[in-house]
């Protein structure tokens, strides 16, 4: 169960040319909907919406605040697997990470509105949100190493979150661990009953709606000057061993051919 699903109405400013995600603005406040069902499984094409509908709010002087999150029973189950096809994973790499900086960089406060399945890319996209609130029932991971993968913008960031050891713990294993679980890591901000999340959600907002949109705009900048330029150096290297190394290894191909058969990879540590 979705716990935003009754509370908006019709959303009326949703350009047209959207079909992945849904837009809305309710000065000071913009919702991101990812709306792919039944997963909301980040595809290239939601990568390019997703970009686009971030840089253009970039723009919108009156919106300080962005919440995104997820229609239906999730809030994402992740990066498409189809997508990491040697013919599609740099395209692939390029788009997402397009996505992942501009959430970091952008001057917009950033809540992330965690529920259900939070997985993979997904979870890459909550955590560099600037908070994140999680449902206690949600379920947060890193399952790329389970396709012969790995995770780029955990294997920046995470650590920088929960720690070295509970990082590699999470990214080596590609186990699964409750929303309770990831807020106690500093995975994110807070868990809550799974009927509550909306309303800690609108509290937030009305908190922060009340403050200077160009005070929030500056903290925010210096907030991360010291982990911006260790971030963008992280991801560059962590981006070019992936594409550079792991993909020209048989069990990458494996891992990923295996799970569009739907069959168990067949390792030859090769």
């Amino acid at each position: 169960m979705n716990p935003f699903a009754a509370e908006h109405g019709p959303n009326a400013a949703v350009p047209s040319d959207l079909t992945r995600i849904a837009v809305e603005i309710s000065a000071p406040v913009a919702r991101i909907t990812l709306r792919h069902a039944p997963l909301n499984v980040i595809d290239i094409q939601m990568m390019r919406e997703l970009a686009k509908s971030l840089n253009a709010l970039e723009d919108q002087a009156e919106v300080s605040l962005v919440i995104i999150r997820g229609e239906g029973k999730a809030f994402s189950g992740g990066v498409d697997v189809a997508a990491h096809t040697p013919d599609q994973v740099e395209l692939m790499l390029t788009k997402f990470h397009a996505v992942i900086l501009a959430l970091v960089r952008t001057r917009k406060v950033t809540i992330a509105a965690v529920h259900g399945h939070c997985l993979g890319g997904g979870a890459e996209l909550a955590m560099v949100c600037d908070v994140a609130y999680t449902t206690e029932s949600a379920q947060w991971g890193f399952p790329e190493i389970k396709l012969g993968c790995y995770p780029p913008v955990a294997c920046t960031a995470l650590a920088m979150l929960a720690g070295q050891k509970k990082a590699a713990e999470l990214v080596l294993t590609g186990k699964t661990i409750s929303g309770k679980e990831a807020a106690a890591m500093g995975l994110a901000t807070r868990a809550v009953a799974d009927d509550q999340l909306a309303n800690v959600v609108k509290e937030t907002t009305a908190e922060l709606g009340k403050l200077s949109r160009s005070a929030l705009a500056h903290t925010k900048r210096a907030l991360y000057a010291w982990d911006a330029t260790h971030f963008d150096k992280g991801l560059a290297r962590a981006e070019r061993i992936y594409l550079e190394e792991l993909k020209n290894t048989a069990d990458a191909r494996e891992g990923i051919q295996a799970f569009m058969e739907k069959r168990q990879p067949r390792w030859s540590g090769r």
